[in-house]
């Protein structure tokens, strides 16, 4: 058996807990804030059989990137347009995940 524990930004931690759970998993979650800038995050975490672990995992890295368009603003300089307006497609998102054997696990 083990135990997942994926760190996830708040405002993608509901989809992947709705989505694990609709699954048959039995998750939860805690906040936590950390990193450089201390954003708030949640850590979800997942108890599992190890045969399950890379469907898990593929859960949540199915859910953790969004694609969004990025349009650069045109550059004007003393009136004079500079540059066209395009655009590019990137993904954002991220999770940190951590994977360890569980020695023990009940439920009550």
């Amino acid at each position: 058996m083990k135990m997942i524990m994926a760190v996830i930004s708040r405002d993608q931690a509901d989809r992947v807990l709705d989505r694990l759970i609709a699954a048959g998993y039995g998750a939860t979650f805690t906040e936590s804030r950390g990193g450089m800038l201390r954003q708030a995050q949640q850590m979800i975490f997942v108890a599992t059989d190890d045969d399950k672990v890379k469907d898990v995992l593929g859960t949540i890295r199915r859910l953790c990137r969004t694609e969004i368009e990025v349009k650069e603003q045109p550059a004007r300089t003393n009136s004079e347009l500079l540059s066209t307006t395009s655009g590019t497609t990137t993904e954002v998102g991220y999770a940190v995940i951590f994977v360890w054997d569980l020695e023990h696990f009940d439920t009550y």
